[in-house]
């Protein structure tokens, strides 16, 4: 097990040190790790609200609209689950060394880029041409 690596609350990473040195991955690794607790805090308490929310409601509009609200926070925590999922596999190339570089062209991704959306495998330029091929390539 390596020692924990230093991080001042206020780090972030900066375009002229190594890439992925330990303080760059160590500060992603927290990010995703927060953003995945604070997913599944978010989802305990859906659930919790949702066991205490079954009742009875005699008014037909009232259920009708209560049953969408339902179905509308289950289809978001379902997001959350793929959400997980992705958040995951992020962890998993960090602790692999993988983390930070491009899925299709193993370049590094932007730190911009990974710091807005810490899940990203691919380079802002790779996921523009995934998404043009996609676009064309669709079953319309």
């Amino acid at each position: 097990m390596k020692p924990e690596t230093f991080l001042p609350d206020d780090y972030r990473p900066a375009e002229d040190e190594p890439f992925m040195n330990e303080r760059q991955t160590e500060y992603f690794r927290r990010k995703l790790l927060a953003w995945k607790n604070d997913i599944l805090a978010e989802s305990r308490d859906t659930i919790e609200a949702l066991q205490e929310a079954t009742r009875n409601i005699p008014d037909v509009t009232d259920r009708a609209s209560e049953e969408t609200d339902r179905a509308l926070e289950l289809r978001t925590r379902d997001r959350q689950r793929k959400l997980v999922a992705k958040i995951d596999a992020a962890l998993r190339r960090i602790e692999e060394g993988e983390y930070g570089y491009c899925d299709v062209t193993g370049e590094p991704i932007s730190l911009k880029r990974l710091d807005a959306r810490p899940i990203a495998t691919m380079s802002l330029e790779a996921q523009e041409r995934h998404e043009r091929r996609e676009k064309v390539h669709r079953d319309d």
